[in-house]
């Protein structure tokens, strides 16, 4: 089951980073919980996919150097990552974008049902963004 496990959360950040929306939604629960870094939490696979069509709109990234780490049973899975990325259109309450380029250590955290992600909470330090495009 471990090895499910990293082949899903492969799989999901392969999706992501082909820009594959279709294939990335697939390996959601239909009641996906979703923790935003620094924000609320939505629930459901529409509301996932609302939230990633603004992502896609109001930034371009790439997800490098993953490590994936995953629980004995394959409940629980970890991934560390950095985020290369492109901010190009200005995202509500942040600063205004200007196609500033970042570089952003980040982390996420996964919770897995039936062989999909039913829980992703990601992590990465918004101050060190908001400083790399204010630069």
């Amino acid at each position: 089951m471990k090895q499910d496990s990293t082949q899903l959360i492969q799989a999901y950040y392969a999706a992501f980073n082909a820009g594959d929306m279709d294939a990335f939604l697939d390996l959601l629960t239909d009641d996906v919980i979703h923790d935003i870094n620094q924000g609320e939490r939505q629930t459901g696979k529409d509301a996932f996919k609302q939230f990633m069509a603004c992502m896609n709109n109001n930034y371009k990234e790439q997800l490098v150097d993953m490590v994936i780490m995953t629980s004995p049973d394959g409940k629980r899975a970890a991934a560390e990552f950095v985020v290369l990325g492109e901010y190009l259109k200005t995202d509500h309450g942040l600063p205004e974008a200007q196609g500033q380029k970042y570089r952003l250590p980040a982390g996420a955290f996964f919770e897995i049902r039936d062989n999909k992600v039913a829980r992703i909470t990601n992590y990465y330090n918004l101050q060190d963004w908001i400083k790399q495009v204010n630069e």
